[in-house]
Order: structure tokens, then sequence, then C-alpha cells
């Protein structure tokens, strides 16, 4: 642990000085807003003045933590091409290299015919080389905010299937000497999880392709990675299953009072489309204990930056804020001493709205992955440039119904 001259501020080793400074700012203007917010508190009065600039600081917060995370992102940006080569690959980089190039593709085919990858051809694309596969893998984990707290399996095939009990063997105590009764046997069920194709189609001029200082393999992964994390991203949240994962939000729910296995549970805000006049961070209680003891311990929040900026006014009945800012560069904001996951997809505070949900999500969805990154070279269709169709199967779902809860933004 450092300490940083400029800031005073503690720092893990390794993260820029950069995100120091911009932590620094977002830590002073977070105790701004918290003696603006006081200020109003105190008042009573409405004072529209003081709305405007509590409004304004939350907005500088704001700001400030999203230029901490592209920071941090920028930080994580794994080498690639001639920074990193890894072993096992040097025949296929420099075919796939020659094909996206040139549309050179002979030496492609042989080696995938010599791995038997049948699931691959010339109408079909090309399997991308391994640490291209990795480089964009790492990056949806450190973009998509969902995946980077869900549990998660790769696979070889199009689907995949967990089986669960839904009722249990009989158990119970039993004397050393005692008979043993029969037991019941298990009943088992099945969760399906179909991997989607998930497609983007970056563009390229043949100078480009034809300049040998641009890596290729870093060209192909910045421009595929953030379109494939927006577009899993909503699918995680509220997607609705068809042709794409299933959301954890698109699953019915119940009142948590009456929660059932395949459902998911909601405690009610107290309100129509806000919080509870009074005491309105009682709610946030409630949802955090809705959640069993054994997966409350890695719990975190989801919700989108405009509930944040709701949530960030709570105070406890000591008076301290429910919301903190990263307590080091690089770190999460928690809430009630919960990480708060950003995902600009949760639905905004309206009328019977699931804005927040809490839980283990890594025990509680699962992301899957069919292995392999293809990419199929067109340059037909968008004359002069070069068009790259590229594809990769992604599947998603609930797998513990009983791991996520959601406030539902509604009287009850």
């Amino acid at each position: 642990m450092d300490i940083d001259t400029g800031t005073g501020l503690e720092t893990k080793a390794g993260i820029p000085h950069d995100a120091v400074v911009t932590h620094g700012d977002m830590m002073r203007a977070f105790e701004a807003f918290k003696e603006t917010n006081d200020e109003r508190l105190a008042r009573r009065d409405g004072d529209v003045v003081l709305e405007q600039k509590l409004a304004r600081i939350g907005d500088a917060v704001d700001a400030q933590a999203r230029r901490l995370d592209e920071i941090t992102l920028k930080a994580a940006r794994p080498a690639l091409g001639n920074e990193r080569v890894r072993s096992g690959a040097p025949e296929h980089k420099a075919a796939f290299e020659a094909y996206v190039r040139t549309g050179e593709s002979g030496n492609l085919r042989a080696l995938e015919v010599k791995a038997m990858s049948f699931g691959s051809n010339p109408d079909g694309g090309y399997l991308v080389p391994p640490e291209i596969e990795a480089t964009i893998g790492e990056r949806l984990m450190a973009i998509s905010p969902i995946r980077n707290i869900a549990g998660q399996r790769t696979i070889s095939s199009n689907i995949y299937k967990k089986p669960f009990m839904t009722t249990g063997p009989a158990v119970g105590w039993v004397g050393e000497t005692d008979a043993r009764t029969q037991t019941a046997s298990p009943v088992l069920d099945e969760l399906v999880y179909p991997a989607m194709e998930l497609y983007a189609q970056p563009a390229a001029t043949a100078t480009l392709l034809e300049d040998s200082a641009v890596n290729i393999d870093q060209w192909i992964a910045q421009e595929v990675e953030q379109v494939f994390a927006q577009q899993e991203g909503a699918a995680f949240v509220a997607g609705d299953g068809n042709n794409k994962p299933k959301g954890f939000l698109s699953y019915t729910t119940v009142d948590n009072g009456a929660w059932s296995w395949g459902n998911i549970g909601y405690v009610a805000s107290g309100a129509a489309g806000a919080f509870a006049a009074t005491s309105p961070s009682d709610e946030l209680v409630d949802l955090v204990y809705a959640v069993k003891a054994g997966y409350r311990q890695n719990g975190v929040f989801v919700m989108n930056r405009r509930t944040q900026a709701a949530v960030r006014k709570f105070k406890d009945s000591t008076g301290h804020y429910l919301w903190q800012p990263p307590a080091v560069a690089g770190g999460k904001a928690s809430l009630m001493t919960f990480p708060v996951i950003e995902a600009e997809d949760m639905p905004d505070i309206a009328a019977n709205s699931l804005s927040i949900a809490f839980g283990d999500f890594n025990r509680g969805y699962l992301v899957v992955d069919r292995a392999g990154v293809s990419v199929l070279r067109d340059p037909y269709t968008a004359k002069p440039y070069v068009l790259f169709y590229t594809t990769k199967r992604v599947g998603g779902g609930v797998q513990d119904f009983d791991a996520i809860k959601v406030l539902k933004f509604a009287a009850s």
C-alpha cells in the first residue's frame, strides 16, 4: 500500500497516478455533496437553489466515477499481439493475420482441418487465435457489469444443461444400532441454457489492412469488445430469452413472503414509483435481509447511475451516509458496506419498476459461453471497405432463484 503525495490517499500498488488523482477529486466532491445535502435537510423548505447545487455536485461525482472507471479499465487492458505471444499457436496466429489482411485462407483452412474444427468453414468464418479469444473474454469481464459478477461456464456444444434437485432425499438422525428405514429418492429437474449467436461487424479500409504497423489482433478485439459488452449486458438484465440470454428481471417476480422456486422474490419500496416518504432506507435493509445469510455474505447491489444518485442521499439513524465512494482508487462504491455494481441497463425508478437488485450473482446467475470466436472476411458488401463479420455464442439465465432479490417500487 502506497501513499500518493499529491492527494494523501492510500492506493494499491500498480494503480495509475491519474486514477489516484481522479479518486481524490471524487472524494472531495462527495464531501461537498454531503455538506450541501445536510444543509438541504436542515432547511426543510425545498430551496430550489440548494436542489440545483446538489444535482450539479452529484453530476460531478458521477463524472469523476466514470473517469475513474475508464482509467482503471484502460490500465487493465491486457497486452496484445507482439507484446505477448502465447505458446502453442504461432502458426494459427500467422495464418489468421494473412486471412484478415489479404483474404488468403489456404493455410488457415489447413490448420482447422488438421485440428478437426468442423464448426468453422469459409462460409461461416474462421476461428480466431486463442490469444484474441482470450483477450476478448478478459475485456468483456472488465466492461460487462453482470458478466463480471455472474458465474460462468464454457461449453463446446450449443446447449448447457444443469440438473438440480427439486426434492432432496429423506435424511435424519439415527442411533448407531437403530434400524434404518428406506429413504425417498431425490426428484431431479434441469435448467437449460442455449448459447445464442452474438455478432459484430467492424469495417476496415484497405490502407489499414496493408499497414504492417497496425496490430490486427488488437484492432479486432477493440472493435468488437464494446458492442459485445453492450449487447450481452442488456440481455443479462432484461433479455427475453428469444435468440438471446434470459435476463434476471425477465423471470416472474412475486412478493418475497410468497416466494417459490422458479420466481424472483421482491421487496416493495413502500410507495409507487418512489422510496417511502419516511425512513426510505428501511426498504434497502429489508432487501438485504430478504437474502439468506449464505448468499448475503457475497452480496452486491446492482442499479443504474440515476438510481444510485437517489440512494446517495440516504443516511442511517446516526447520520452517516449509507452510500460511500470507493475507499481506494480502482475500487467499488459501497452501499451499507456491500459493493455497488453500476449497470446502465437496470430500469430507472418508476411505478412498479425493479430498479435495484441485491444478492450473490455468482451463485444466482450463470453466463454460458460456447468456446470459439469466428471471423468471416467480407470485401464485397460495402466496397471499398472490408467487413469482418465476428460472432460468438453466449447464453445466460438464473441458476439459483434463492440468491437474487429485487426492490419493486410499489406501495406493496
